[in-house]
């Protein structure tokens, strides 16, 4: 991780690349989400070298903020590495202390109590617990859980045939297609991207230029 930093502060610094000077926290933003999306894409490569590259894009992405950071005077990466171990030593009391937990279900129940105890027992929002980031159907997925929504087919194909044909009509059929795939215990944000991955390696390659 040192040898990256050093990189990213050459980049950044006099001399360095023009367009890597340029960017920001804010600008950064759509790179990180697409580079955490290719290395979910990977997980399901069967060559893993791949996925080891997709982190490592990831990984940029956290010495790119970190470095910014670092010239702002706001944190380092040393805070960002730091902060995790801090947690995750945290958070794992059964590991690290004294406590006992029967399996795995006990350790998310912990865990939760302790995030709460984190925050000083302040509760979220429903919408502080699920990132706005996240892809479409993997948030719906996410308020649906918070709900206690489930699906049937049985309900979808109805919802199918009486939707309108509008923005509203489209949302409300995806919403209860995410409900029937949650309720097949299906995600439907990986389903539908590894359905997506396989549409476009079928396409043929685009014509090389002449």
């Amino acid at each position: 991780m040192n040898e990256l930093m050093t990189v990213m502060r050459r980049l950044r610094g006099p001399g360095g690349c023009p367009w890597d000077q340029e960017q920001t926290h804010e600008s950064l933003r759509p790179y990180l989400l697409e580079e955490a999306a290719e290395a979910v894409d990977a997980v399901s490569h069967p060559e893993r070298a791949e996925l080891a590259g997709e982190l490592g894009d990831v990984l940029l992405q956290v010495a790119f903020h970190s470095v910014i950071a670092e010239e702002q005077g706001t944190f380092t990466y040393a805070d960002v590495e730091r902060s995790i171990v801090e947690k995750m030593v945290r958070r794992h009391p059964h590991v690290f202390g004294e406590v006992q937990v029967s399996g795995s279900s006990e350790v998310l129940t912990n865990w939760q109590a302790i995030k709460a105890a984190e925050r000083g027992g302040k509760p979220r929002t429903a919408a502080d617990r699920v990132p706005a980031a996240l892809g479409g159907l993997a948030r719906e997925a996410a308020a649906q859980k918070l709900a206690g929504l489930r699906g049937e087919r049985a309900e979808l194909l109805q919802l199918v045939q009486a939707a309108p044909d509008s923005a509203q009509g489209v949302a409300d059929v995806l919403a209860a297609a995410v409900a029937w795939a949650r309720s097949l215990g299906v995600d439907p944000e990986l389903a539908l991207r590894e359905r997506t991955a396989r549409v476009l390696a079928a396409l043929p390659d685009e014509a090389a230029p002449e």
